[in-house]
């Protein structure tokens, strides 16, 4: 039980002093969740009031299950962005947007917890750090300039950065003053406390005010939008709306969350766990808890949830210890929902903007960019192509095409691994790659190393490398292949192995394999057949049965 539920040893052995810590952390974090939540609830295309729905019981669950003890969970500005440009193209009512967005959180938590409970965390390498850098970047940019009508007072544009450019400008004459002037003001604002009092809720001093000029002014008389009235109450337990046909329209999309979210949570809280240092965070624990949370909060009207980084830092930072901060959250919240919400009335939709804009400014990482832009790496091309790509077609497309990249990328270095000859270093018995260090060769060996296993997308490859070499180098009796690199090999390539022994020993050219791993000997030995296939522990060793003889030959009798 401890396994599945974390909080039966951390609450075991928790200590009366940490509680003061965790409600200093736990009180900031409910008090910055409650903006953001409903700013973010905007860019997923809900109320404002679901993404304080969203605050509650997702949080709550991860608290229970979860093995970071800094995370914070709740809805983020990347997920809500991608649960938007899901769910738009389907919904046909505000009704219908609202049931597919708490399916896609059903979805989404079923894929996380079953990925957990099969150890299948490993998926989550789909996505190169290369595509998700471009992928976030570019997002941070479309979901800042996605709120730029709620800025300029203007109607709603989406689509590509083309596209919200062209919206914004056919509009240009219809902008509100009173309404760039509040969220400007905003902006600042919230910059001014970010660098100077890094310690004040910026986000949620920032609401205050405008709740407060609007209520006064009556700016919203002038054109100046505002939240309105949000139901009061806690979330009710509600079974979400299952259709087949939904499901099927929304799992491609569903899959591609569930590892956005995953990474982002999975970062955030390993990060955290290094400065820390005083636990673990077991990844596919993570899955299950993070599954469970949006399995949870779907009957509670949640849409998809993860643990965010800004949040998750504040929790550390103001002295959290353990998740009991982060029921202390979704209990500020929770209250925030039965007493508060008529307080939100006059607040700005352009203020909610402004934290938007503010909070995923620092999901643009330029510095990433260029570093990656100095290794020379094609990596950089894969970052720069799911960067346009994601800018310019869509959020939907640009995940889409980050994973197909990253797979296509995976099976094109698996096809067309390194490979080199090697020489020996003089005055040594260490072998290395001839073009970068001055070696020893004897004109009639060939020391050819391959640095993957040998499979069906690379087994002509080896073949041809091998055989490109051998016309090049026409005086070689002696064939030694370092197997050092190889730790696999499959049928394919035992019959590739296999054919270019065979045709080399018609052209009088001995072939020795050295320095073969056991599991790729013993497949080798039990499929070779009737003919000869000659092992030896050392490149040595093989160079010298070259010239003295068989004698120094591994022994295949005794395992």
């Amino acid at each position: 039980m401890k396994t599945i539920f974390p909080i039966i040893q951390w609450l075991a052995d928790y200590r009366k002093e940490w509680f003061k810590s965790d409600l200093s952390a736990g009180l900031t974090v409910g008090v910055m969740l409650i903006p953001q939540g409903m700013a973010y609830a905007l860019i997923a295309g809900l109320p404002p009031e679901y993404g304080l729905y969203a605050a509650v019981v997702p949080l709550m669950i991860y608290a229970f299950m979860g093995t970071s003890r800094h995370l914070a969970v709740g809805p983020v500005a990347l997920i809500a962005l991608l649960v938007a440009s899901t769910v738009a193209p389907l919904a046909g009512t505000p009704e219908e947007y609202i049931a597919l967005s708490i399916l896609l959180a059903l979805m989404i938590g079923v894929i996380q917890f079953l990925f957990g409970v099969f150890r299948m965390g490993f998926l989550v390498n789909l996505l190169s750090h290369p595509v998700l850098t471009g992928f976030v970047s570019a997002a941070a940019i479309v979901i800042g300039l996605s709120q730029i009508h709620h800025i300029l007072g203007i109607e709603s544009v989406s689509g590509g950065l083309h596209e919200i450019v062209y919206g914004v400008g056919a509009q240009i004459t219809a902008v509100n003053i009173w309404t760039v002037a509040i969220g400007a003001a905003a902006i600042v604002l919230i910059f001014m406390l970010k660098r100077y009092a890094p310690m004040v809720p910026g986000a949620l001093v920032t609401v205050i005010i405008g709740v407060v000029v609007l209520a006064l002014s009556g700016l919203h008389q002038a054109g100046v939008s505002i939240v309105g009235e949000i139901p009061d109450g806690l979330p009710a337990l509600m079974i979400p709306a299952i259709e087949w046909a939904d499901i099927q329209a929304l799992l491609p999309m569903a899959f591609a969350i569930s590892l956005v979210a995953y990474m982002e949570s999975i970062a955030v809280a390993k990060a955290i766990q290094q400065k820390d240092g005083t636990y673990k965070v077991d990844a596919n624990q993570e899955l299950i808890a993070l599954g469970a949370a949006n399995i949870g909060g779907s009957f509670f009207q949640s849409f998809p949830v993860t643990g965010g980084f800004s949040r998750t830092a504040v929790n550390y930072d103001a002295g959290g210890k353990t998740p009991m901060a982060s029921i202390i959250s979704a209990l500020i919240v929770a209250v925030t929902l039965l007493f508060l919400t008529p307080l939100f009335y006059y607040l700005p939709k352009a203020v909610l903007a402004a934290i938007i804009m503010v909070a995923v400014i620092g999901l643009i990482d330029i510095s990433g960019f260029r570093r990656l832009w100095k290794t020379g790496h094609y990596d950089r091309y894969m970052l720069l192509s799911t960067f346009l790509g994601t800018l310019f077609i869509g959020i939907k497309e640009g995940i889409l095409l980050g994973v197909i990249l990253s797979v296509l990328m995976l099976v094109y270095r698996s096809a067309r691994p390194n490979h080199t000859v090697l020489g020996r270093i003089p005055g040594t018995s260490v072998y290395r790659n001839i073009h970068r260090y001055e070696t020893d060769r004897q004109k009639d060996v060939l020391i050819f190393r391959f640095d993957a296993p040998i499979h069906f997308a690379n087994a002509e490859y080896f073949k041809e490398q091998v055989y490109d070499l051998l016309k090049e180098q026409n005086e070689v009796k002696t064939l030694i292949l370092d197997f050092n690199g190889i730790n696999e090999i499959d049928t394919t390539g035992l019959d590739e192995l296999f054919e270019v022994i065979d045709h080399l020993e018609k052209q009088q050219i001995q072939v020795r394999l050295a320095e073969v791993k056991g599991p790729v000997r013993d497949i080798i030995s039990r499929t070779k057949g009737n003919r000869t296939v000659q092992f030896y522990m050392t490149i040595d060793d093989a160079i010298e049965a070259s010239e003295y003889g068989d004698e120094l030959k591994l022994d295949l009798s005794h395992k």
